[in-house]
């Protein structure tokens, strides 16, 4: 008792020093919300969803060695329309002497060329990240200004990526902030809470927002979730310190109605962020790091919602007191017993329903076809830079290309497996160094001989000589001179750039028309040596036939590595592409996924645990969540539909985390009320008490999901959406109409598992009349009451005392202590036999019980 009585004290003194101090806290919080608006626009967006994979897998092993040691150039595929092939090869030509165009693939076949459209696949002479090919992109457009256009680049992708989502995100807050202000109306009981609630949602949101420059870089998945999310999901905490302050100010002015509000909501609200923040903590393991990025994000949001609710909120309360006093209306929220009476009456039929219900799921759940590859999801709406590349892709289909580096060094047999790759029915087309033609049907890296090389040219053979001597001296070949240079091969490419470097230098003079044929083949011989040849690896392009995930795709990609294998050492061959990429997620996906289940199911157990003292308690209440999860991802396989793998993981852990608050809500009352009701009645007023704060909740969070889900014009983010808005649905709905029936079942077996053993035993008192009593009394008499006790109570009521304390009748001037039953009037005697055992009575006729 002392324990808590100096808690307690801690609680009054830290509220008020909250609340006496609030003109500080507003000081603190402004300051903090222009460092936040300050910089939240110095947080950098990654719109690669590939940078997350783990550093372990091939792709990002992949990726990691391309951009160390390639070049990729930008490139383009612009379609034009309504043209004929005589009008499209002079296009081809115009768009061939523009600026910056390093080469340009167009001719008459059906993959260039058909129903009056025509492809220009185009290849700048700038990397796609660099400026001035965004510059070269927008020539071409230019040029063709007057024709009806259609393109897809990866030049400016993010940035048009960044602009598309930002103009979703607006219409997303818009309508969200609509969709809330318009639920705390129907829910609220005061117009004037609105924009206390509003204005603690906005700073929350401003200091997550802001702070988010600590890591530099996150998502844009996370950036663009984050802001909704973080206000459907903590809305919960401003409702219960406001209620708080609502019950409090009845008998108490508007400082201390805050203070002691406050002082019990600080514990409450905590706790109750625990199983959601835990929830973010278990995406934190995943091994895909796009789950880190989100969960600490979304953590933080929950931290900061926490610190606005605490420390700002209190004041805000204050402020606005008079006006919430002035502008008090009717609760819209209806009451549900009707839905109370169903649960009751389907007790027995629901919970082996719902047993039946789960293990269907989780099995169809598990048949469900989820894909990874971002290209093959559609959103509802598309921006005109994702309707533009569907139109190419629609037309001239998508391309699948796989990267295939090789230790440099062997050009012979790099010809070798490029045939070998040709051969295969998985590969349309494949491109390397030693298959690209040069000039004359030579290839880029065929060795030549002096003489071979002055034909080609048009060289005299003694100046072809000296280069070939030049070449090995500059080698340290100098074997090739003891034995003469006439059967001195150099391949192609080396001394196309040997002979261009020595010009440069100096070092020879070249005739002009020379010069202008060697500048020419340069240029050409540079792009594909930086895109083909690194400095310890060679690079082949694949054009693969299968798609871009599926078991088909990764049998081919096997058997690719097969044929290379053939002449390289496996462990020395790195494929990268979308196809690896798709098959790393799909093997990494079902790590996550048990990652996830297990995680979130055990931290919320453990939480449930110390929560409500039960053992049996927690397993029945994640196993209604849980059975929602799998229920939410059995859905789109009965309907034939994809899921996304990314909005499963995420929406697990965020369903289970935040949802389970529902099932807590309804638990917790239950647990309290059913101590001075029998238990049928006990879920009919619970059902009532628990509908306005999971309806205010959880209408918010479905309604983010659907607003997600329709306004974004990113694949990837309305999938996610889409997700989570019917997983909040379907939890909303097990919690109301299945956990009721699962809790009256499973009484026996949370009384069994209690931690708590000894109780103190209590009795009820009588249905209606007058009594007069010395004790603690627990209850309702047109209303609740639960404390310490002395006078007389008249009225209706529905309570409990305990079996020590004394209780007087005071019509029939009866009185009972601590072994006595209760004495009923004689109609109640008509009626039933009363039990002194509350259990008993929640056993027994429950007509009966409530006249008890």
């Amino acid at each position: 008792m002392a324990q808590e009585r100096k808690e307690e004290s801690f609680m009054i003194k830290l509220s008020t020093l909250i609340v006496d101090k609030r003109k500080g806290f507003y000081l603190i919080f402004i300051v903090l919300i222009i460092f936040s608006v300050i910089y939240m626009n110095k947080v950098k967006v990654n719109n690669d969803l590939t940078s997350y994979l783990p550093e372990t897998t091939e792709t990002r092993q992949g990726l990691d060695l391309m951009e160390e040691q390639f070049t990729t150039y930008g490139t383009a595929r612009v379609m034009v329309c309504n043209v004929t092939k005589e009008e499209a090869q002079l296009i081809s030509k115009r768009l061939e002497g523009l600026e910056g165009v390093s080469m340009l693939s167009f001719d008459d076949s059906e993959e260039h060329y058909h129903d009056m459209e025509a492809l220009y696949d185009i290849t700048f002479q700038a990397e796609a990240k660099d400026a001035v090919a965004q510059e070269y992109l927008s020539n071409v457009l230019a040029e063709l200004e007057k024709y009806d256009v259609y393109y897809s680049s990866d030049i400016g992708q993010e940035e048009r990526d960044a602009s598309d989502l930002n103009h979703d995100m607006i219409i997303i807050l818009l309508l969200a902030a609509v969709v809330i202000v318009a639920v705390l109306l129907f829910t609220s009981t005061t117009y004037a809470e609105i924009p206390v609630y509003l204005a603690t949602f906005i700073v929350a949101a401003i200091l997550n927002k802001g702070s988010n420059f600590i890591f530099g870089t996150i998502s844009f998945v996370t950036d663009s979730i984050a802001v909704v999310l973080q206000l459907a999901l903590a809305v919960d905490y401003a409702i219960i310190l406001c209620h708080r302050f609502m019950e409090e100010h009845e008998d108490k002015d508007a400082r201390e109605a805050v203070i002691v509000a406050l002082s019990k909501a600080i514990p409450e609200i905590s706790s109750s962020s625990l199983t959601t923040v835990s929830g973010m903590i278990a995406m934190m393991f995943m091994q895909f790091r796009i789950g880190y990025d989100m969960g600490i994000v979304l953590a933080k949001a929950i931290l900061l919602s926490l610190v606005s609710v605490f420390f700002l909120m209190p004041g805000l309360l204050l402020t606005f007191a008079r006006a919430i006093d002035k502008s008090h209306h009717r609760s819209f929220v209806p009451k549900i017993t009707a839905v109370g009476k169903f649960c009751v009456h389907t007790r027995f039929i629901v919970p082996p329903l719902l047993v039946a219900a789960v293990i269907g799921a989780a099995w169809i759940s598990g048949k469900t076809n989820y894909v990874y590859d971002v290209n093959s999801l559609e959103s509802k709406i598309m921006s005109d830079n994702k309707f533009s590349a569907s139109m190419v892709n629609r037309e001239f289909g998508t391309i699948n290309q796989l990267a295939v580096m090789v230790p440099r060094g062997d050009y012979e047999k790099e010809a070798a497996v490029l045939r070998a790759l040709e051969r295969m029915p998985e590969v349309n087309s494949c491109m390397g160094l030693a298959n690209i033609e040069a000039m004359d049907g030579y290839m880029l890296t065929e060795q030549l001989s002096p003489r071979e090389f002055s034909e080609l040219i048009d060289l005299d053979i003694e100046v072809a000589e000296l280069l070939y001597s030049a070449y090995a001296v500059d080698n340290s070949n100098y074997g090739a001179l003891l034995s003469g240079v006439d059967e001195y091969k150099v391949p192609l490419i080396d001394m196309f750039l040997f002979i261009y470097d020595q010009k440069e230098a100096g070092n020879i003079t070249l005739d002009a028309e020379l010069e202008e044929k060697l500048t020419d083949a340069y240029s050409q011989i540079s792009i594909a040596r930086d895109q083909l040849l690194g400095e310890e690896y060679s690079r082949f392009v694949l054009e693969l036939s299968v798609p871009t995930e599926g078991e088909e795709t990764y049998a081919a990609l096997q058997r690719i590595r097969d044929t290379v294998a053939g002449y390289y050492e496996e462990d020395s061959i790195v494929l990268a592409g979308n196809a690896t990429s798709n098959k790393d997620l799909s093997a990494s996906f079902g790590i996550d996924n048990t990652i996830i289940t297990v995680l979130t199911a055990l931290f919320v157990m453990i939480i449930l645990l110390f929560t409500f003292q039960s053992a049996g308690l927690p397993v029945l209440l994640v196993l209604t969540i849980q059975g929602s999860i799998w229920m939410n991802f059995s859905l789109p396989y009965l309907t034939g539909e994809s899921v996304y793998f990314l909005g499963y993981l995420v929406v697990s852990a965020i369903q289970m985390g935040a949802t389970i608050d529902y099932a807590i809500v309804i638990t917790s009352r239950y647990m309290e009320i059913k101590t001075y009701l029998p238990i049928r009645q006990a879920i009919v007023e619970t059902l009532n008490q628990a509908f306005p704060t999971i309806v205010t909740s959880g209408s918010m969070l479905v309604a983010a999901g659907f607003i997600i889900s329709n306004i974004s014009s990113n694949a990837v983010v309305a999938a996610i959406g889409l997700a989570l808005g019917r997983g909040t649905l379907t939890s909303i709905a097990l919690v109301l109409l299945v956990l009721p029936q699962t809790l009256l079942v499973g009484d026996i077996i949370i009384e069994k598992t209690a931690f708590t053993l000894k109780r103190e035993m209590v009795k009820p008192l009588p249905a209606g009349g007058r009594i007069r009593m010395n004790g603690r009394i627990k209850g309702y008499v047109n209303g609740v009451v639960d404390g310490e006790f002395i006078g007389v109570i008249e009225g209706e009521m529905g309570a409990v005392v305990r079996a020590k304390d004394t209780v007087e009748n005071v019509d029939l001037d009866s009185q009972y202590t601590r072994d006595a039953e209760l004495t009923p009037t004689a109609s109640e005697q008509e009626q039933q036999d009363i039990e002194p055992n509350p259990r008993e009575i929640q056993e027994g006729d429950e007509e009966g019980g409530r006249k008890a």
